[in-house]
């Protein structure tokens, strides 16, 4: 089969593919030459076990590898031991390619600087379907050794898409905010160098000067962030800072709080650039939405209309397509971009097309008469308390108006609400959930925590919710 993701590099061959924060350039020419001297070390279409870092060697090696039509199960490079045991005896991956800090126990057979490419002595007892590309996690992090599949028409069709949206040209030069094997991380990866573009690849975070200093100095015209991100931009002070290269700013990972959303709107309008509100899901490998810029006003809140080549319907309980405007319903979406399904382990592995382009979002939405969509809340985020349907999300939302940050999670008999040690005030906390839900004080609970625990891209984990983080009250 062929392989076309990444398939007219060689168009770009002069172009400056990548860029990391020491200045080191390296053209799509030299991935090229880097690809060959790989392939050579590799039988067959293998399953790597792929360390994800924002590094030349790392993304050298993603490149090569999706080219070449091998399988990726990406994770993080700085994943636990014990997480990364589980996924070798769940997966036994044939090759892995990891930074050479990691001393693992498997024969070395090729370097490039500081990352290596290994072979293990596992069996390989199992087949691998070839519309497979990559194994990623739908979190951002391993906890759960449940994988996405997402296959190389998923991975072209929604950079296709991406281009076409954002008119994304060879001059463009994103800089990195998210790990790679975060899958909206990775969507601005692919959809760049798709278009011959330049990537600034850091490991730095935007709270520390180095990060910005090399935004500057080389240029970035582009970022994207999770709703968390732009909380601690306002923190710096964005608005003040002065960046001439910055053309336009993606936001997704999450519903964005309206006031925050508001006033970096009415930032990039002074400022003269974009920023422009999307929607997707790791199934759907990243994109299913976005809100052109000229909307970001009027229709604040919304996640937009559906992507090139994509398509949205409501549905209600019954499964019947809700056609009237301003009905609630859950979203479903349809297009080329749509996972081929989940990986529990390698004997998933074989498995074909399971979902036929059609994802059931999960989402709770409706659509305007203008047929823009706003997500209403998630379908599991919702309890049924005495015959009341409760908006997990909704709790949240009106805590965090009354400088509250919490998290909220529960089921149809009592609900929780987890609270940061800064925000802590159980009677005026009880006062504002009764005030706005009717709730009894018998149905929730107020439970103090130090941190809100959230991921490397800043999204809140609340499988993480359990006694080792939580002091009930």
């Amino acid at each position: 089969m062929s392989f076309k993701i990444f398939s007219n590099l060689k168009k770009f061959s002069n172009n400056v593919a990548l860029i990391n924060d020491r200045g080191k350039k390296i053209s799509y020419l030299d991935i090229i030459k880097y690809e060959e001297e790989l392939e050579k070390n590799i039988e067959g279409k293998s399953l790597i076990l792929f360390f994800c870092k924002n590094c030349l060697e790392a993304l050298i090696g993603y490149v090569s590898f999706i080219r070449r039509g091998h399988k990726l199960l990406l994770i993080d490079s700085q994943i636990k031991k014990n997480d990364l045991d589980n996924i070798l005896l769940k997966f036994r991956p044939k090759y892995i390619f990891h930074p050479n800090q990691h001393k693992l126990n498997f024969k070395k057979v090729f370097a490039i600087e500081e990352y290596l490419l290994s072979k293990t002595n596992f069996k390989i007892d199992y087949k691998i379907n070839n519309q497979l590309a990559l194994l990623i996690s739908t979190s951002g992090s391993t906890g759960n050794s449940e994988f996405v599949r997402q296959s190389y028409n998923n991975l072209e069709s929604n950079a296709f898409s991406i281009i076409k949206y954002l008119n994304i040209k060879s001059s463009d030069r994103p800089i990195t905010t998210m790990p790679m094997n975060y899958v909206y991380g990775l969507s601005i990866i692919n959809s760049h160098l798709y278009k011959g573009s330049s990537i600034m690849l850091t490991e730095k975070t935007i709270l520390e000067r180095a990060f910005w200093d090399f935004f500057r100095e080389y240029k970035a015209t582009t970022f994207g962030g999770v709703p968390f991100i732009f909380e601690v931009l306002k923190k710096l002070r964005f608005k003040q800072m002065k960046l001439p290269s910055l053309k336009y700013i993606t936001q997704a990972g999450g519903r964005m709080d309206e006031n925050l959303l508001n006033e970096f709107i009415e930032i990039c309008k002074s400022k003269r650039k974009k920023f422009l509100v999307m929607y997707g899901q790791t199934e759907a490998t990243a994109r299913m939405s976005y809100l052109p810029w000229e909307f970001t006003k009027k229709k604040i809140g919304s996640i937009g209309k559906p992507i090139p080549g994509g398509r949205f319907y409501l549905e209600n309980e019954n499964g019947e397509i809700i056609k009237e405007n301003n009905v609630s319903g859950e979203l479903v979406y349809e297009g080329n971009n749509v996972c081929l399904g989940y990986s529990k382990n390698r004997f998933d592995l074989i498995k074909g097309d399971e979902n036929k382009g059609v994802l059931k979002t999960g989402d709770i939405a409706k659509k305007d008469s203008d047929l823009f969509y706003y997500i209403v809340g998630r379908k599991k985020r919702f309890v049924k308390i005495n015959g009341n349907r409760i908006n997990l999300e909704h709790i949240e939302e009106i805590l965090k108006n009354k400088k509250c940050d919490c998290i909220c999670s529960g089921n149809d008999k009592k609900i929780s609400i987890f609270v940061e040690k800064k925000n802590f005030n159980k009677e005026r906390i009880e006062k504002i959930i009764i005030d706005n839900t009717n709730l009894k004080k018998q149905y929730f609970s107020i439970n103090l925590i130090n941190k809100i625990p959230r991921n490397k891209s800043g999204k809140v984990l609340y499988t993480h919710l359990d006694k080792k983080y939580n002091n009930s009250l």
